[in-house]
């Protein structure tokens, strides 16, 4: 799956500055919801993977100013999986040992977490799935309802085009050019909001 572009340096500058509450509103958008997930992946309870979104937000906003990468190659995202990593075997070994349940224990779950140093996969595949969503919500009502269908359908729900365009009493090439509208929008939409 190709990479997605690094992060803005704009978003970046303007999130260290604490009264750029907009900024901090664009990038919580993205980024909380990608942590959460990631959390919950991990084995984490909702009220946990809530809190540890909140830490690792916490987190960020305290160093974000003094973030510079150390490589070429260091981007601000792999800087923030690794303090969600961090954060999640905390939250982890934080956790109290409960009884397992279908032999799933926090030692068991801790053994499967990645080491301090590896990088989050999974924090990229989150990461994507944020930002489409809000891509998503900020250009949905640029479209007539039909069109967004048409999309929908076809590009998230996997519904063929002929069985969309019946659907929606639209022909197979009302259908394509719908979809490919959408997604040349929502193409740009991550563009700019790709932190």
């Amino acid at each position: 799956m190709p990479e997605l572009p690094d992060t803005r340096a704009s978003l970046l500058v303007r999130v260290s500055d604490p009264g750029d509450d907009e900024a901090w509103r664009e990038f919580t958008a993205i980024y909380r919801p990608a942590v959460y997930r990631l959390g919950r992946r991990r084995g984490l309870q909702d009220a946990d993977a809530d809190d540890l979104a909140q830490r690792v937000l916490l987190a960020v906003s305290q160093k974000i100013a003094d973030w510079r990468p150390t490589s070429p190659k260091a981007s601000f995202r792999g800087w923030l999986a690794a303090v969600t990593g961090n954060a999640i075997v905390n939250a982890l070994t934080r956790v109290g040992v409960a009884p397992g349940k279908g032999g799933t224990s926090v030692v068991e779950r801790l053994a499967k977490q990645p080491g301090r140093d590896e990088s989050l996969p999974e924090f990229d595949e989150e990461f994507r799935r944020a930002l489409f969503r809000r891509a998503s919500e900020e250009i949905r009502q640029e479209f007539h309802e039909s069109t967004w269908q048409a999309f929908w359908m076809t590009a998230v729900e996997g519904l063929a085009v002929e069985a969309a365009a019946e659907r929606l009493k639209k022909s197979a090439g009302v259908i394509y050019a719908s979809r490919s509208r959408v997604m040349r929008r929502l193409r740009e939409k991550v563009e700019e909001l790709n932190v």
